[in-house]
């Protein structure tokens, strides 16, 4: 993905199984193993973009 992407463009995700794990886990304070979720991936993207700071146009 580019910075010409749009953050309307949307991409189908398909998994075999509903809530199917992504494999991958954090280890939090208390060192307890957290698994990844989705939602926690989408939530971190839409926080990148909103930090996005778009180029200056070149004249």
């Amino acid at each position: 993905m580019s910075l010409q992407h749009s953050s309307e463009d949307k991409i189908q995700v398909i998994r075999t199984q509903p809530d199917q794990s992504l494999g991958c886990s954090i280890i939090d304070e208390q060192g307890r193993e957290v698994p990844i979720t989705e939602n926690m991936i989408q939530d971190a993207c839409r926080e990148l973009e909103k930090r996005l700071v778009k180029p200056a146009e070149q004249e």
